[in-house]
């Protein structure tokens, strides 16, 4: 399939299709005239590469990780990149989890406002607003 085709069917554009194959996430064939040509596969293979972008991985780490798991398996330096970065997006999750109780300090100020004056930090609002929970 060419890479319009691809892009439909997978809902990503044609530029990131192309950002993909740059980056050697996608080998699609060439056409003797230089057009890309896609394999069936390939739709499963962007969805796959999708998920692991919407995992927080980045490019050189999905190019590594591909390779493995086509050959279901994945050796431990491999392994100790995905636990640490297990551990990076646990704490970036954490901090959109603050920020996100920050925002409904800020919501709850804005939307029940009292004589209290506003707080000097929202973090001191945040324990307040556990604490009293």
């Amino acid at each position: 399939m060419r890479i319009g085709e691809l892009a439909e069917r997978t809902g990503v554009s044609t530029r990131a299709l192309r950002y993909y194959e740059e980056q050697g996430l996608l080998r699609p064939q060439r056409t003797t005239s230089g057009q890309r040509v896609y394999a069936e596969s390939a739709v499963d293979s962007v969805g796959l590469i999708q998920q692991l972008y919407t995992a927080g991985l980045g490019s050189r780490v999905i190019a590594t990780l591909l390779p493995a798991i086509d050959a279901r398996s994945v050796g431990p330096e491999l392994l100790e990149r995905l636990l640490d970065e297990r551990v990076r997006i646990n704490a970036k999750a954490a901090e959109l989890q603050e920020a996100g109780r920050r925002l409904d300090v800020l919501i709850k100020l804005a939307t029940h406002p009292g004589t209290e004056p506003c707080p000097a930090s929202l973090d001191h609002a945040v324990v307040r607003e556990s604490a009293s929970a």
